[in-house]
């Protein structure tokens, strides 16, 4: 057998079976998230072209956390672009607690106003429990109000936080099977871990599967990954899931956006919760970072905006 010959079925074997070659499918938050925000901005014109009204978000944000402004200019555009009437309030950092209470109460007040949207973190000197009990429930768009945790929690939700929602309707719109899969939430924060467990374990469309969440306090994660039909990783340690921590052909939803450096331009560059490379030459579907779950994230705000300001309408006319 000549060399060329036995090289030749090395290179075949080792660098082409399908095991090395094949690489997970990305599932596109941004792609989604462009049909979802279709479907929003279409609902819009309807709901003011029958009654009037245009849904409306006021977006708070007090400092100047340059992440944060980053994330309030995207969702005013957003919320611009698909015909909401949309205000910011940009205020310094030292701003008294009572004065931003007041400015709630305010929006609470103002029938304009459908949606209230408190950019997080706030400065040390402001108790953020205390702000966002301040908030009414029905325009708590961010889902976060214990009221609204409360109805989540036994099925019956009125605002879904929306990174565990924009997750959700990733996994349902890329076909993902959900009910009856092992599902692994690597994170067990308010914001995002235990909410999206508690989603995906109620009984209906998008959920029925069955959750364990890990966290810092479990003895052996990798252990609960491994057997994962679908992996959530919202740890917020940059590549912590790694290649040997997940099954072959696994889903694998990247919750984390981590700075991990700087480009010669000032760029930020952004790593996940996982080793992107290595989960990818295994898992079957996995989702960038970014391009992910963020763009889906700032939809569900929207679409829990429009569904505050129909609430709006059929309350008044209730009440007529």
């Amino acid at each position: 057998v000549s060399t060329q010959s036995t090289w030749g079925h090395f290179l075949s074997v080792y660098f082409f079976s399908p095991r090395l070659c094949r690489m997970a499918q990305l599932l596109s938050g941004t792609e989604v998230a462009k049909t979802i925000r279709a479907e929003i901005q279409a609902d819009v014109e309807a709901l003011v072209a029958e009654t009037g009204v245009r849904p409306g978000l006021v977006v708070i944000l007090v400092g100047d956390n340059p992440a944060s402004q980053s994330y309030i200019r995207s969702k005013n555009q957003t919320a611009k672009e698909l015909g909401f009437h949309s205000v910011e309030e940009h205020h310094p950092s030292d701003m008294p607690e009572a004065e931003l209470l007041a400015l709630i109460a305010r929006c609470n007040a103002a029938p304009e106003i459908h949606g209230i949207l408190v950019q997080l973190p706030l400065p040390p000197h402001i108790d953020a429990d205390r702000v966002l009990l301040a908030i009414d429930p029905a325009k708590d768009v961010d889902g976060f109000h214990p009221v609204n945790v409360g109805k989540l929690l036994v099925g019956e939700p009125a605002f879904r936080p929306c990174t565990p929602y924009g997750i959700q309707e990733l996994l349902v719109r890329s076909g993902r099977p959900i009910a009856g899969a092992e599902v692994v939430v690597v994170g067990r924060s308010n914001i995002v871990g235990k909410p999206i467990a508690a989603m995906l374990m109620q009984r209906g469309a998008g959920a029925n599967a069955t959750v364990t969440v890990c966290h810092t306090g479990t003895k052996d994660i990798a252990s609960h990954t491994r057997r994962a039909d679908i992996v959530i990783a919202a740890i917020g340690v940059p590549g912590f899931i790694t290649g040997d921590m997940i099954k072959e052909g696994a889903t694998i939803i990247d919750v984390g956006v981590n700075e991990v450096g700087r480009t010669a331009s000032g760029k930020r560059i952004l790593r996940g919760d996982c080793n992107f490379e290595e989960c990818r030459a295994k898992a079957q579907f996995i989702t960038p970072v970014p391009g992910g779950v963020g763009p889906m994230t700032i939809t569900m705000l929207m679409r829990n905006t429009l569904h505050a300001a129909r609430a709006a309408v059929q309350a008044a006319r209730r009440l007529a």
